[in-house]
């Protein structure tokens, strides 16, 4: 089953998190000092907030899937629809190792599809060792 996944970029992560805590009735499932996700069922989200994004607000959009079956499939749908794609391959991002693919929609806005394997005790970097701040949540290489 999918899941519809937003990463929004925030300027104070605790006043977010009281925010979307009481809006969702529901405390984040994941919560690091630059970092918070809910994973809520209804509606069936992936929602994220993070100080690390270039920018306030929506950061990027995506589809989280629950094996490597169905990211093949919606990695399928992206070259029918003749979209350029980017693939991170297996990577640590955002405190999880996962399987990435990118693409931006016409607007711009950058979407990932993914599937995530573990949880990681790094924002990004090579297992658990850190890398440059938000140089994950790319669209491009």
């Amino acid at each position: 089953m999918k899941r519809l996944h937003v990463h929004v970029g925030v300027k104070d992560l605790s006043d977010s998190v009281r925010f979307y805590s009481a809006l969702f009735g529901a405390e984040p499932v994941k919560l690091k000092s630059d970092y918070a996700k809910w994973m809520l069922d209804d509606p069936r989200v992936n929602f994220a907030i993070s100080t690390r994004a270039e920018r306030t607000g929506v950061d990027h959009m995506g589809i989280q899937v629950d094996d490597e079956e169905e990211l093949a499939t919606l990695r399928e749908r992206m070259s029918q629809a003749n979209i350029s794609t980017h693939s991170d391959g297996e990577t640590t991002c955002c405190y999880a190792r996962s399987e990435k693919s990118w693409v931006e929609d016409p607007s711009g806005v950058a979407w990932e599809a993914y599937h995530t394997m573990a949880d990681a005790q790094v924002y990004h970097g090579a297992g658990d060792v850190a890398e440059a701040p938000m140089a994950c949540c790319k669209a491009t290489a």
